[in-house]
């Protein structure tokens, strides 16, 4: 199918892109376009008016400054992938979203942007206590993560609102990993879990564990967080902690054509003690 008629424009500035946006009732950002596109050509989304960042320098890069990392909202899933800087959580993750054509396209902007429950990003940000930068008529702000994902395809992004970078704390002296089971043709997550530790003394000192693909938004676990807490980390721990998932996932758990709600259900508390094992291996 066709989309519907829509103007065009290529924003030279995110002051501009904030203009557009804000003066126009009925207009949609285009960043790497690989959840968009398909949207409108199903006619999902009919804007009258498509605002191309593409071009917007300052919205690409990862840098590193004073024990934080700064990801601007135009840099792809493959840059990502590929850092060094980020958390391994997030590199880890990334490198495991769709295909190459996806990584090199899609945008981590656009991707928490559009919140789709099975995407992985947003599960990754939650667990590293990200803060989220958004531009718009009133000025900058912060989001937490944690506040950021409000529903199913919905964001707590105010109208005009356009994010502009995502920032996570340094990974320093902890190590986090992220596992997933994922649709064999979209590679969309069926239920992943994301996890990075701290050790200290031989116990846990500091914890955070997320979890996505499977409720209408990425989640904290903080059932399998306070279970672990100040715990060795062994087998026998990890996996009595990994089976407290269930008490967060809670009965919101989604069923679909591919795994039903039962299955993502039965498979949480192993998906989660594999991202604990490798986040403990790692802080070792």
């Amino acid at each position: 199918m066709y989309p519907s008629k829509f103007d065009y424009v290529r924003a030279q500035s995110v002051e501009e892109a904030v203009e557009r946006t804000s003066s126009h009732s009925n207009a949609k950002l285009l960043a790497g376009g690989h959840s968009l596109i398909p949207a409108l050509k199903l006619r999902l989304a009919q804007p009258d008016l498509l605002v191309d960042l593409g071009r917007i320098a300052a919205l690409k890069g990862i840098s590193r400054h004073n024990g934080t990392v700064s990801v601007g909202a135009l840099t792809t899933h493959a840059t990502c992938a590929a850092s060094d800087d980020l958390p391994k959580v997030w590199s880890e993750a990334a490198g495991l979203i769709g295909d190459p054509q996806v990584r090199n396209r899609g945008t981590v902007g656009g991707n928490i942007a559009h919140a789709d429950p099975a995407s992985d990003l947003p599960t990754v940000l939650i667990a590293l206590g990200a803060q989220i930068h958004v531009q718009g008529t009133a000025g900058s702000r912060a989001i937490p993560a944690d506040e950021f994902f409000v529903d199913l395809f919905t964001t707590s992004l105010e109208e005009g609102e356009i994010i502009t970078r995502v920032e996570v704390p340094a990974e320093s002296n902890q190590g986090s990993a992220y596992t997933k089971v994922f649709n064999p043709a979209s590679r969309y997550a069926i239920l992943g879990v994301a996890a990075q530790v701290a050790i200290a003394g031989g116990v846990c000192r500091q914890l955070r564990v997320a979890a996505g693909g499977s409720t209408p938004k990425a989640i904290r676990a903080h059932h399998v967080e306070a279970a672990l807490q100040g715990q060795p980390l062994n087998d026998t721990t990890i996996q009595h902690a990994a089976a407290a998932i269930a008490e967060d996932l809670g009965e919101e758990v989604i069923g679909d054509m591919y795994a039903s709600a039962a299955y993502r259900r039965s498979i949480a508390a192993q998906i989660a003690a594999r991202a604990l094992s490798a986040a403990a291996a790692r802080a070792r």
